[in-house]
Order: C-alpha cells, then sequence, then structure tokens
C-alpha cells in the first residue's frame, strides 16, 4: 500500500502498492461471494523482548536527505521471531529528527511508511516539508527488511523483472512465469542467508514500533502512518496500546477489511470520482462526453488487440518497448502515474489514437530503483495476511461488480498485486490472517484522512475502521489522491491541529474545496 507521488513507479511495482493498498470498502457491499471473516485468535502477550536502541551513523541515503543532517539515528535489535526465544537478532535503521519550534511538545511523532516494504527515510522530506515537526520531534524506523536494516529484503529479481514486463500483456503468460521465477530466486536467496520470512509480519512489525517507544525511553507519543502504514497503526493501538497519546491515519487500510479483492471497490470509487468531478465541471464535461463509456471502450479494444510502442521514460534515456493492454490502462489509472487532472485528456486522446499519456506512464516502470522497495516484506505480509481464505473467482467477482462488462481477463488480478495467488504458492508463508484481520476497538483519538481520487485505499476505507474508533475526526479531502497530507495544504493544516489537541481538530479549511479544473485540450 506503498506510495506517494515521486514512488510511482515503486508503487506500481511492488503493489501495494499497495503498496501502499486489498477489501470491500465500508459503505460498499462485500464484491463477489461473501467471504468468511476468520474468527478473531487472541495474540498471546509476548515475553519481554531484549531490544535496545544502539545509536550510530545515519543511513547514506540514495537521495540527499538533508534533515538526516542534525537527526540522531542508530538501530534498534529486536528478536527476528519473538515466538522463538534465542533466535536472530535483527536490526532496524532509525532516526529522530528534532522539531523545528525551540519549545516543542514532549510527545514526538512516529511515522509508519507504506509498502509494506516502501523505503522510509526517502518520506522524510515530504514530512518535513508538511510540517509534522514543526512542533514535535519526528522519529522514522524503517520497518523490519526494509532497505537499511540489517537483513534487507530487497529483492532485485523483482525490480529487473518488473522492468522487463512493461514490453509485455499485463496479465500474459510470459509475465507471469517472469514474476515468478523472480520471486522464487529471491526466496531462496533470502532463505539461504536464513531469514524467517514467516516473522515478517503485520504484528512483529507492530511489536518493533512498542519496543522502539520503550528504548527509547518516551512515556507518550503520537503515531501517523500512511497507506499500510495505516494498518500497522491500528495493529499498534489494538496490540500495544500503551503510551499512545493519539493516532493519525492518512489513506487508510483497516486490518479487519485487508482481503485481497479490496482493490476492485478502491479502484471503482478512485476512478469513478475522477470521472464523477469530470462531469460537474462544465469546461470539462463538454469537452469529455461519456468519459466513463470511452474509458470501457478502450479498456475492451486494448485487451482484445493490444498496443505495442515505444515511449521515453519520463526521467529521459532511450525509448523503452511499451505494450499497452486493458490491465495495463487500469493499473496505470490506479498507480497513478497518469495525473489526476490530466486523465479525461489522456482517455480522451487514446480514443482517438494518441496513447503518449499512458504510454510515457507505463514507461516509468522500466527504470526503477533497484533495491529500493523490500519485496520480501511486501509478499511476507500479502501473503500471510491478505490473501488467505480467498478464492480467484472471488477476485473476479469483485471485479465484475466494480467494472461490470469488462474483459474478465483484466478483473481477473486484483489491481496492483497481479499472480498473487500464484505469488503466494511460491512465497509460501504460514497463514496469519485470523491474528491480523481484527479491528483496533480504541477510545484514543484518531484521525482519519482520505483523499477523494484515491484509487488504491478508496475513501469508504475510513468508514470501516471508524467505526470502532470512539473518538475519531474523518476527513475526506476532495481532489486527492493517496497519501493527502503531502498534497494538501488543507490536510496538513488539520494534522497539525489534531497533533496539538487530538479531541478537537480544526477541520473548518475542508468546507468548500473542490478538485482542481481538468486539463482541456483542444479538439
Amino acid at each position: 500500500m506503498a506510495k506517494h507521488p515521486r514512488r510511482r513507479a515503486a508503487a506500481a511495482a511492488a503493489l501495494v502498492c499497495l503498496t501502499g493498498l486489498m477489501a470491500a470498502p465500508a459503505g460498499a457491499a462485500t464484491p463477489g461471494p461473501a467471504t468468511p471473516t476468520p474468527t478473531p485468535t487472541p495474540t498471546p502477550s509476548p515475553p519481554p523482548s531484549p531490544a535496545r536502541f544502539v545509536s550510530g551513523p545515519c543511513p547514506k541515503t540514495a537521495e540527499p536527505v538533508p534533515e538526516l543532517g542534525k537527526a540522531r539515528c542508530g538501530s534498534l535489535e529486536v528478536p527476528e521471531n519473538r515466538a522463538r526465544p534465542g533466535g536472530r537478532t535483527i536490526r532496524l535503521a532509525a532516526a529522530i529528527i528534532p522539531a523545528v519550534s525551540a519549545k516543542p511538545a514532549a510527545e514526538p511523532v512516529v511515522f509508519m511508511a507504506g509498502g509494506p516494504g516502501g523505503e522510509t527515510f526517502d518520506d522524510i522530506p515530504f514530512l518535513v516539508s508538511s510540517g509534522v515537526n514543526a512542533d514535535h520531534d519526528l522519529i522514522v524506523m524503517a520497518q523490519r527488511g526494509n532497505r537499511y536494516d540489517e537483513p534487507n529484503l530487497a529483492c532485485p529479481e523483482v525490480d529487473r523483472s518488473n522492468a522487463r514486463a512493461v514490453g509485455l500483456g499485463y496479465d500474459s503468460a510470459q509475465a507471469k512465469s517472469q514474476m515468478l521465477e523472480a520471486l522464487k530466486q529471491c526466496r531462496n536467496r533470502l532463505t539461504a542467508d536464513g531469514t524467517d520470512l514467516g516473522a515478517y509480519n503485520t504484528i512483529e512489525n507492530a511489536a518493533d514500533f512498542a519496543d522502539l517507544r520503550t528504548a527509547l525511553g518516551i512515556a507518550r507519543w503520537n503515531v501517523y502512518g500512511y497507506s499500510y502504514g495505516t494498518n500497522l497503526a491500528l495493529t499498534l493501538l489494538r496490540t500495544h496500546p500503551e503510551g499512545i497519546r493519539a493516532v493519525a491515519i492518512d489513506s487508510v487500510t483497516p486490518p479487519q477489511s485487508v482481503v485481497l479483492p479490496w482493490g476492485w471497490p478502491s479502484a471503482q470509487e478512485g476512478i469513478g470520482a475522477i470521472l464523477d468531478a469530470c462531469a460537474a465541471q462544465p469546461a470539462c464535461k463538454n469537452r469529455y462526453p461519456d468519459l466513463r463509456k470511452t474509458l470501457d471502450e478502450q479498456v475492451a479494444r486494448l485487451e482484445a488487440k493490444p498496443l505495442t510502442l515505444t515511449a521515453p521514460p519520463p526521467k529521459g534515456g532511450a525509448p523503452v518497448k511499451v505494450v499497452l493492454d486493458g490491465g495495463t490502462l487500469l493499473n496505470v489509472l490506479v498507480a497513478n502515474t497518469v495525473k489526476p487532472a490530466d486523465v479525461p485528456a489522456a482517455i480522451d486522446e487514446l480514443a482517438h489514437g494518441n496513447p503518449e499519456r499512458f504510454a510515457r506512464a507505463r514507461a516509468l516502470d522500466a527504470a526503477p530503483a533497484v533495491g529500493m522497495t523490500a519485496h520480501g516484506l511486501t509478499q511476507s505480509v500479502a501473503c500471510a495476511e491478505w490473501t488467505p481464505g480467498v478464492t480467484e473467482s472471488e477476485v473476479l467477482d469483485a471485479g465484475r461488480k466494480a467494472f461490470p462488462g469488462w474483459p474478465d481477463t483484466v478483473l481477473a488480478q486484483t489491481p496492483q498485486l497481479p499472480f498473487q495467488f500464484d505469488v503466494c504458492r511460491t512465497w509460501n508463508v504460514p497463514d496469519r490472517a485470523a491474528q491480523q484481520r481484527v479491528a483496533a476497538v480504541s477510545s484514543v483519538p484518531v484521525l482519519l484522512l482520505s483523499g477523494t481520487f484515491d484509487q488504491k485505499t478508496g475513501s469508504d476505507f475510513a468508514k470501516d475502521a471508524a467505526r470502532t474508533l470512539s473518538r475519531s475526526t474523518s476527513v475526506k479531502i476532495p481532489g486527492i489522491t493517496h497519501w493527502v497530507v503531502p498534497q494538501s495544504p488543507c490536510a496538513a493544516k488539520v494534522l497539525a491541529s489534531f497533533l496539538a489537541r487530538p479531541t478537537a481538530p480544526d477541520t473548518g479549511c475542508v468546507a468548500g474545496l473542490k478538485p482542481a479544473p481538468f486539463t482541456i485540450t483542444p479538439k
């Protein structure tokens, strides 16, 4: 469920993701045949953890993160598998960035990134520019298995496979076999090094953050997470509520709802909101009439007869081969690699023989940052928590409900998570659905932030989460996609107000907000 505007390529490759993130959103009927909800299994209290924080140098990031120059850094040492005392110890990179204020609040903010598997430290500039550390120290820790951790569950094999897949059909047999072989190679390499892939899950992730708080000697803190980080934050609230003053979750994925078909209603909600917003703007409606019908036609046309062309990667370089089929078109939309303001124009151009916007967006995935995403964590979570108990027919039924009439070959693959059932047979980790698909029931103040154009984690998910959070405030920002706060000054203002007064945040700036005007091209 990892990912924000600067890392759209990673989002499309991993998820998601997303990841930044696979269940019917609240307010919508569960897609397809009802999926039985696992009977919650009480999570046993783990023995006291031997965790400790060891100070050390800040990570040398791929791109400069100036804020680390003032940070206190180090690593949290924790057991890899808390159910196996005396087992291997792992190290998680962390940084504490001081507040801008000379008199900061006593309680810091700990950040939980998206994904799972999304790189954490390159989120710091977005957090700082959004004012998250204006009045609070900011704590950032890479989730277990992420970049700069020991071990690092990156899968360069998967990154290279995703790059080659740009020139293949999205749901083609070749794309599938190539992906499965890459995952097999990665799994074999990681397990040969002694990595217990079954220990890389959300409950262990949450225990890591609980250990971080005590290891740093922090009495109380605030929690802020986005995408998969909201799932993790709610799991922390459920399993380790001690010391939590307030929780802000942005682009919400509640643990009780994250079941594989979730991508379909989220895509339906987000894409539908963009099309509806176009219809509500006279200039857009007049220029692009019947846009929903046009999109349906283009998905069917491309799936029946894919386009093969070349396109230059957005960051430059030689043009690459790109195949546009129906699945590619859908997933480019869900990945937000075409700006929402440009979506109506891009669909219209495609219908009139100009696929350039979509081709360039797809070419973005041809040059991934190899080793950036911890695909090992992504798949360990997805296969242990999101996929069990679901059938392929349920995924297809969810797709048919979301987009009636679209080709089954498109609808058979959950957006951002193609071939997931085969992937999980290859990845082969224990089923943890019953332990993880449990709602957080709490009276701790919670802020839920959603964007109406979010096609990965539909804004209706917030309703699901809020039902068991008695002191929650839900805010929906029009015209915003995945990870709301860095894109919306109003959302950043609401978050700051919430951190100052969790029980009475100022949401006044939301009133009157509307999506920005859409791009209008000449006829």
